[in-house]
């Protein structure tokens, strides 16, 4: 968590979208959840949250601008939201009433499979410390991170990582690759819990202990992007494509376009395709825009590992587009 300066009286923080380059689910456990081993990857993809002093006694309150392709309509702004709670989480743990102002401006799609709101409620934390100069110690930060979801210890990281328990317990890994990506965001969004749903009718005899990335992680070492394609694993993506089926045919026509390896991140529907380097990921972006862009869906062009939730400056303050 870098330190770079702040929006007028307020703090803004960036945090980056996360793929999963390798996902190994396991079978649910009694209390619901599902044992993970995953290898995170941090995208330059971003949200940035600014937060300021709000009126006293009104509470966190939430306002969300961004852009076209991220479903607005789709945020909460109540006690839903993952940066409402986390302002609340924060404000009990230091003991300090919650009334601030947190302002969301996205790139990262809502239900897209890319932590969206678990970046927002990273961003939040690390903002709302600066903002009250509570100075949490990383450990603590980490441990209310885990409180409120499984991805949102990862969005303060950054990097690439690896999660285990519930995605929680995180590993850095080395990374010596520079990642070229595209990004196919869907003009429509899917739940992850039916994604989850649909994993264990489908695999009712999933392994109580999810297979391990360790493939993925040479390949990060090496910084080989041919290994790398080749190690991609995601054990959600059958039911994700049972429940979405045109994505299969998405994958197969970004491989086409010149992809190493297409992918659907995390529970989807985005798809992500791992390129050679950046003039192949622009050409393959160029041909996805031209066959997905009339179906309502949004390509770009990222880059990988990028930094966790890091404090930024901006000449002027973000505004409504």
């Amino acid at each position: 968590m870098t330190d770079a300066g702040a929006t007028g009286a307020g703090v803004t923080v960036r945090t980056p979208a996360k793929v999963n380059l390798h996902l190994g689910v396991g079978h649910v456990r009694p209390d619901g959840f599902h044992p993970l081993d995953t290898v995170f990857h941090a995208i330059s993809l971003y949200d940035d949250v600014t937060v300021s002093s709000g009126d006293p006694g009104s509470g966190p309150r939430v306002r969300v601008l961004g852009e076209a392709h991220v479903g607005l309509d789709e945020v909460p702004v109540d006690g839903d939201n993952l940066a409402h709670r986390a302002a609340r989480l924060l404000g009990r743990s230091e003991g300090l009433a919650p009334d601030v102002l947190v302002e969301i401006h996205k790139s990262i799609p809502v239900a897209g499979g890319l932590a969206g709101g678990s970046a927002d409620a990273a961003a939040t934390l690390v903002a709302l410390d600066r903002l009250w100069g509570t100075e949490v110690a990383d450990v603590d930060l980490y441990r209310l991170a885990a409180e409120l979801g499984s991805d949102v210890s990862f969005a303060l990281l950054g990097g690439s990582a690896r999660g285990t328990g519930r995605g929680e317990v995180l590993q850095r890994l080395t990374d010596h690759g520079s990642w070229w990506w595209v990004v196919v965001i869907a003009a429509e969004g899917l739940s992850t819990p039916a994604v989850y749903r649909r994993f264990d009718e489908l695999f009712t005899t999933a392994p109580a202990k999810p297979s391990p990335g360790a493939d993925v992680e040479r390949a990060l070492a090496n910084g080989d992007p041919a290994a790398l394609a080749r190690a991609l694993r995601n054990d959600l993506e059958p039911a994700a494509l049972d429940l979405r089926p045109e994505l299969d045919g998405l994958i197969h026509r970004g491989e086409a376009a010149g992809a190493l390896r297409g992918l659907v991140s995390g529970s989807g529907p985005t798809c992500v395709f791992l390129c050679a380097d950046a003039a192949t990921a622009r050409a393959v972006a160029g041909e996805l825009q031209a066959t997905e862009g009339p179906r309502g869906a949004h390509v770009l062009v990222a880059t990988g590992p990028a930094a966790g939730a890091h404090r930024v400056t901006y000449d002027r303050p973000v505004e409504a587009p």
